[in-house]
């Protein structure tokens, strides 16, 4: 390889990992390195998720050394890097060292454990009070503020630190904390302060909401040194920030001083650019429309991994009840983008199976014939269906009907009191039990997509086509059930796992390259995406009506649960 070719690093921080990839300027991922980060619980409450910016940190480094080991590729050849990550509260001082986030004597003092992550779910009155204001910053979030968002963590943190200590921290949404943390400069992302730090597109931060919540210390004479985004900053997509790398950071990284470093991205939104501009395969045949940043208003990507996020770019701001946004500048300056979600699929999926009693004979079968439990579950699927004489798995667990909603509802209804149901239980404790309900969990995510799609198109959008990444995407199953379900093509990224790593890699070269329109970052897009494969809607009428029919009873579903929870807590006073 040429000493000049150019080369990026995308740097994409998940739940459970973080993994750096050296990409070149085709796209084309010449090494990748990917570590486990630590996640504390709580054994006395099950909303407690907690991680270590210092432990991803040392993840990450150790990561970037091997990708440039791997691939001989000198540390000079790295043009830019870019870094997603999820949307979780990190504290740090001013100094950047790790402020403790876990409840008890150490909170607020110096500790490892300072990240509350996406999936904790311990604000949830502080969320209930926000969403009592009726303030303008809730229009942004579709009426209605999750408790995974950051001021409510951020307000639950204040009632229980010592005000001192309190004084001292900022706090960061996780992708924001690393582009500092890499340049020591402090400059935001929209994509991170709008999507999860209530800051209000065209207007900013608003005194009087963080005031009337308990939070204006916050405000800081209007200097709003605690959450950054002050003044003018703030930036889009991939802008450089600061000088680049840091002294410091470039040694630990093994990278160079003053690489380049694009604004950041949350993970979902890394996994929108690393998939939307893809040209497609249909029947074996590549496919002759060359996608236009105009088009990407159609396309809708879909980031299946623990939860899932949705996400669809608009040239106006569409407000849409249940959910999020409409956020601008969020990757593209001018562009205004919305962000659905459900907040447990694979982690709900993996719950369904190892719960059941049949798991450890699915678990005994997989080992002996040296298969992955998920292959074993489609074989007895397949062997109930012969059975039963019917052509399909839908038909088969037509009778029953799976709700997911096991950890709250993101949206489209934004209700975290949401909880799972199945209508239609048997005595039964077999495989072939947890094969109907594994395959009835696939079947309800996908119905909730639907929901989720409808509510958006209802709104304002057009959306024709899914486009697919996160680990759901090996799921061969649920990929058709989309299709089936929602009656659009799904598009598959040539790989599963790298499609956000790539987004990543993305901001790293618009950063080094200066891109600062629409129209430049999506030709980088276009040039760097691989190219997917279409999967078209292929269920049966018969089957379609089945869907249908099954589409009806899930939303029944919703409207039964929320009016038999109000009858309870009438009766409750």
């Amino acid at each position: 390889m040429s000493p000049d070719t150019p080369y990026f690093i995308g740097i994409d921080i998940g739940t459970g990992s973080a993994r750096a990839s050296l990409v070149a300027r085709n796209g084309e991922i010449k090494a990748s390195s990917t570590k486990d980060i630590i996640t504390w619980r709580d054994k006395h409450d099950y909303r407690i998720f907690e991680q270590s910016t210092n432990n991803i940190w040392e993840q990450i480094c150790t990561a970037v050394k091997e990708i440039l080991k791997q691939s001989s590729v000198p540390a000079t050849a790295v043009k830019g890097l870019g870094f997603d990550a999820t949307c979780s509260l990190a504290v740090s001082d001013f100094g950047g060292s790790p402020i403790t986030v876990t409840k008890g004597s150490g909170i607020g003092m110096h500790g490892d454990r300072n990240v509350i992550l996406w999936a904790d779910h311990r604000a949830e009155k502080e969320a209930e009070l926000i969403n009592s204001t009726g303030s303008i910053v809730l229009d942004y979030v579709g009426g209605t503020m999750s408790l995974e968002m950051e001021v409510p963590k951020i307000l639950w943190l204040k009632k229980r630190m010592d005000p001192a200590l309190f004084a001292r921290c900022q706090f960061f949404d996780l992708p924001d904390f690393f582009t500092y943390k890499a340049t020591g400069d402090n400059t935001r992302s929209f994509c991170s302060v709008t999507c999860k730090c209530s800051y209000v597109p065209d207007k900013g931060w608003q005194p009087d909401f963080f005031e009337r919540i308990g939070l204006g210390e916050l405000v800081d004479g209007d200097n709003w040194k605690h959450m950054g985004a002050a003044k003018g900053q703030v930036q889009t997509a991939g802008s450089p920030v600061g000088r680049g790398l840091s002294q410091k950071a470039a040694e630990e990284l093994g990278l160079v001083e003053g690489t380049a470093v694009g604004s950041g991205l949350i993970d979902g939104y890394a996994g929108w650019m690393g998939t939307v501009a893809a040209r497609y395969i249909e029947n074996g045949q590549l496919s002759n429309v060359l996608p236009s940043l105009d088009e990407s208003r159609h396309r809708l990507a879909i980031v299946a991994g623990t939860s899932t996020c949705h996400i669809v770019q608009s040239r106006d701001g569409v407000f849409v009840k249940g959910v999020w946004g409409p956020y601008r500048d969020t990757v593209f300056p001018g562009w205004w983008m919305n962000e659905g979600g459900q907040s447990s699929t694979g982690q709900l999926i993996d719950f369904i199976i190892t719960t059941h009693t049949a798991y450890p004979e699915l678990k005994e079968r997989a080992k002996q014939e040296g298969k992955c439990i998920h292959d074993v579950l489609l074989d007895v699927l397949e062997k109930l269906r012969n059975e039963n004489n019917v052509d399909t798995y839908t038909e088969l667990t037509k009778n029953v009907h799976f709700y997911p909603d096991f950890h709250g509802n993101r949206s489209p209804i934004a209700d975290s009191q949401m909880r799972g149901s199945i209508v239609g239980l048997e005595l039964d404790a077999s495989i072939a039990d947890l094969a109907r309900k594994y395959y009835l969990t696939l079947e309800a995510i996908a119905l909730q997509t639907r929901h989720i799609i409808d509510v958006l198109n209802a709104a304002g959008h057009d959306i024709t086509s899914l486009y697919l990444s996160g680990g759901q995407v090996k799921n061969v199953v649920i990929m058709q059930l989309f299709a089936d379900t929602c009656g659009i093509p799904v598009i598959l990224p040539r790989s599963y796992s790298e499609a956000v790593v790539l987004g990543a890699a993305m901001l790293g070269r618009i950063a080094a390259e200066g891109a600062k329109d629409g129209e430049d970052m999506w030709r980088i897009m276009v040039e760097m995406t691989p190219t997917g494969t279409l999967v078209a809607p292929g269920a049966s009428s018969t089957v379609k009506k089945l869907l249908d029919a099954k589409y009806s009873i899930f939303l029944e579903m919703i409207d039964n649960q929320r009016r038999w929870r109000r009858q309870t807590e009438e009766a409750s006073y």
